[in-house]
């Protein structure tokens, strides 16, 4: 792989290649190692990106992904890098970086890091619903600085970094934004090409996600058959990441009840309708997947899926317990904490909020108050469930399984 400096450019006069040019372009793209940092919004795409490059010829086993966030990860490689974003979650992407270039062992020849504008959403009914946080769409440019600005270490590595814009709640443009973003990095792609693969890439992440949702109801299913609580955690994809979220839910399943994550929340139809039918009878919302009743702000589509999952939590009994995380100074959670906390304990459920959390992983204060869920859950989760079975509608379709 050449270093970005030395790579051809382009000319309007060029010929088209020959089909023996294509093939052997084809053939040196599948040569291709390419890294991707594990951070932000890669925690909710990541299938996409697998099905889109495996598409474009990419073997699978040469996608790289970065380690899990840590702190030896910091320490070793995001010396000097850094950057002055407050957000914890984007000053740990210098850390990814510096690992994906200091491999020796599987060299990378792509540092793919995808600016993401707009994220997949299952909501309906709401403007602007998949908006990503600014801050982290940009976070790639941002990091890149802390690279070059002394000396160009992807160039020195001989890694190109590429970034390309991306709007993946809009299908119809994204194959043009990949392949403007992609061609001058991924020998001879065409549109065409890219436009399958953009294709494959959404059947993969949805092929993932309906899994989830349907281990997800498994979950639910057993508890309404149990009659045993669990607990719904309400954060942003990437607090699954242990160095961002400190698995706190770990720590919480350890204590024997399941843990739901809202993203992956069932979306069945006649779950749906059985929990938001009165909402609708009565004109709250247009649909089960509308949350114009306590939401008139549409900062960005986690957000927008975190105030559903309070209300999913709201209304289904045996979620008798709610975890919500939040990292430090998140400028787009700090306006839901209110609302949150105030949807969920309306329906007597309990809730408790880890926020603030950066760096340091106060494990003493987490085990405390895993401990204090815990507690409250064992004592008061039966009556919980009764309580909200009681409030609910009749033939709930989890007791028919």
């Amino acid at each position: 792989m050449k270093a970005p400096s030395s790579a051809p450019k382009k000319s309007w006069f060029q010929p088209a290649p020959t089909e023996a040019e294509r093939a052997e372009q084809r053939q040196a793209r599948a040569k291709l190692r390419i890294g991707i940092p594990r951070v932000l919004n890669i925690w909710s795409t990541h299938q996409f990106w697998f099905g889109f490059l495996e598409a474009l010829g990419i073997d699978p086993r040469r996608i790289e992904f970065s380690s899990d966030t840590s702190d030896e990860q910091s320490r070793t490689y995001a010396k000097g890098r850094g950057t002055v974003d407050c957000c914890y979650p984007v000053k740990c992407i210098s850390g990814h970086y510096g690992e994906l270039l200091a491999r020796s062992k599987r060299k990378i020849d792509i540092l793919f890091s995808p600016m993401i504008h707009s994220v997949p959403s299952y909501l309906d009914g709401h403007v602007d619903a998949s908006l990503t946080c600014p801050r982290v769409m940009a976070a790639s440019e941002n990091i890149k600085a802390g690279f070059i600005k002394e000396r160009d270490a992807f160039a020195e590595a001989r890694v190109l970094h590429v970034t390309p814009f991306v709007s993946l709640a809009d299908p119809p443009v994204v194959p043009k934004q990949l392949y403007e973003g992609m061609q001058d990095a991924f020998p001879g792609l065409t549109l065409a090409e890219t436009t399958h693969a953009v294709e494959v890439g959404y059947r993969t992440l949805n092929a993932y996600n309906q899994r989830l949702r349907a281990k997800a109801r498994e979950i639910l299913e057993w508890c309404a058959r149990e009659q045993r609580p669990c607990i719904l955690v309400l954060a942003r994809p990437y607090h699954m990441d242990p160095g961002i979220g400190h698995e706190i839910e770990v720590d919480l399943q350890a204590h024997g009840y399941p843990v739901l994550w809202a993203q992956y929340l069932p979306t069945d139809p006649d779950l749906l309708h059985w929990m938001f039918d009165p909402d609708i009878a009565e004109g709250h919302i247009r649909s089960p997947l509308d949350i114009r009743d306590v939401w008139k702000s549409s900062y960005s589509g986690n957000t927008n899926e975190i105030m559903w999952g309070a209300k999913v939590a709201a209304r289904m009994p045996w979620i008798a317990a709610v975890v919500r995380l939040a990292s430090y100074e998140c400028g787009m959670d700090q306006p839901t904490y209110s609302p949150v906390q105030s949807i969920v304990e309306r329906s007597g459920t309990l809730f408790f909020s880890f926020q603030d959390l950066d760096s340091t992983k106060p494990a003493g204060s987490v085990k405390i108050r895993v401990e204090t869920v815990a507690h409250y859950l064992a004592k008061q989760g039966a009556d919980i469930i009764g309580k909200k079975l009681a409030a609910s509608q009749p033939d709930c379709p989890l007791l028919k399984a």
